[in-house]
C-alpha cells in the first residue's frame, strides 16, 4: 500500500492543483459580467496602494519573526541578513515543488551555522503561521456571527489545541518527523537539536503577520466596494482560513488556486459582490509585494 501511495503521490498533487483551477475557471466564467463591471476610482487606487504597502510590511515582519526563531536555535544569522535572506527566497515558493524557498533559507543559515537548526527553523515557521491563522480565523468567526452556531466553546477549544500544539514536547516530535522528508544528512543533523523553550514570542509574531495580511485583504475589498464594520470579521475569517488551506494543501505553489477557491466559498456573494475581482486582485498585489521586497532586498546586498 505504501508503495502504491508513493507512486501516485506526484500525480495526486497535480490532480488537486488541476481540480482547484477547474473550479476557479468555472466560477470566474459564470460571473465574468460582475468582474467586467468593476471600476476603480481614485480613492480605490489609494486603498490598493495602502494594501500593497501593508502587504510588503507584512513580509518584512515575517522575515523579522523568522530571525526570532533562528535566535531560539542560537544561529548566527543577524536580523538584517536574516530578513534579507527571507525576502529574497520568499518568491521561490511559487516554483514547482513549493520547497525551494525553504532550501534557500537552509543553505543561507548552514553557511555559518547548524544545518539541523536551519532545517528545524524553516519547518517551525509555517507551523507557527498555520497555528496563528487558525487562531485568528476562529476568533474572527465568533465576531462575524458564527458564535450563534458553535457557541463560545469553539474558539476556546481551538485556542487550547493551538497552544498545546506548539509545546516543545509536541513540536520536537513533529519537527523531527517532518525533517525526515528532507535530505538524509539534514534529517540526521536535525534530530540532534531540540526546541528548549516555548515559542510564544514567535507565535505572537506570526499572529501579527496574519493580521497584517488580512488587513491588506480587507483594504483590497474596500477599493472595490463599500465595507461596513460588521463585514470586517467575515473578511478576516475568510482570509485566515483561505490562507491556512493555501499553506497546508499540497500541489499548490504559494497556495495558488487553493486560497482563491476557499475565499470564494467562504464569502457571501450577496454581501461581497466584487469577491472574484477583489480576491484575484489581492493575489496580484501579494505577488507584487513579494517581488518588490525580494528585489529591494537583493539590491541592498549588491550595494
Amino acid at each position: 500500500m505504501k508503495q502504491i501511495l508513493t507512486k501516485i503521490k506526484p500525480y495526486l498533487r497535480w490532480f488537486v492543483f488541476g481540480l482547484v483551477w477547474l473550479f476557479l475557471i468555472k466560477t470566474v466564467s459564470d460571473r465574468f459580467g460582475e468582474v467586467a463591471a468593476v471600476r476603480i476610482d481614485a480613492e480605490g487606487w489609494l486603498f490598493l496602494a495602502i494594501a500593497l504597502t501593508i502587504t510588503i510590511c507584512a513580509h518584512v515582519w515575517a522575515g523579522w519573526v523568522w530571525t526570532w526563531i533562528l535566535a531560539i536555535f542560537q544561529q548566527p544569522l543577524g536580523v538584517k541578513e536574516g530578513i534579507r535572506v527571507y525576502l529574497v527566497t520568499n518568491i521561490a515558493k511559487y516554483s514547482p515543488g513549493n520547497i525551494w524557498h525553504f532550501y534557500g533559507r537552509i543553505t543561507a543559515v548552514a553557511r555559518n551555522g547548524s544545518r539541523g537548526a536551519a532545517v528545524l527553523s524553516v519547518l517551525l515557521e509555517p507551523l507557527l503561521m498555520a497555528a496563528a491563522a487558525l487562531l485568528v480565523g476562529l476568533s474572527s468567526s465568533q465576531l462575524s456571527g458564527l458564535d450563534n452556531i458553535y457557541g463560545v466553546w469553539l474558539p476556546i477549544a481551538g485556542l487550547i489545541v493551538v497552544l498545546l500544539g506548539i509545546h516543545p514536547r509536541i513540536l520536537n516530535a513533529l519537527l523531527h518527523r517532518l525533517s525526515r522528508s528532507k535530505k538524509q544528512t539534514d534529517a540526521v543533523a536535525a534530530r540532534a537539536i531540540e526546541l528548549n523553550e516555548y515559542p510564544l514570542i514567535p507565535f505572537l509574531g506570526e499572529i501579527g503577520f496574519v493580521f497584517f495580511r488580512g488587513l491588506g485583504f480587507i483594504l483590497t475589498f474596500t477599493a472595490l466596494q463599500s465595507i461596513t464594520w460588521q463585514q470586517i470579521p467575515q473578511l478576516f475569517t475568510a482570509f485566515s482560513f483561505a490562507w491556512l488551506l493555501g499553506l497546508i494543501v499540497p500541489g499548490a505553489p504559494g497556495g495558488l488556486g487553493v486560497f482563491e477557491a476557499t475565499a470564494y466559498g467562504l464569502l457571501d456573494n450577496s454581501q461581497f459582490p466584487t469577491e472574484i475581482a477583489a480576491v484575484g486582485l489581492y493575489r496580484l498585489l501579494s505577488i507584487m509585494a513579494e517581488a518588490i521586497a525580494a528585489l529591494v532586498s537583493q539590491s541592498t546586498k549588491q550595494q
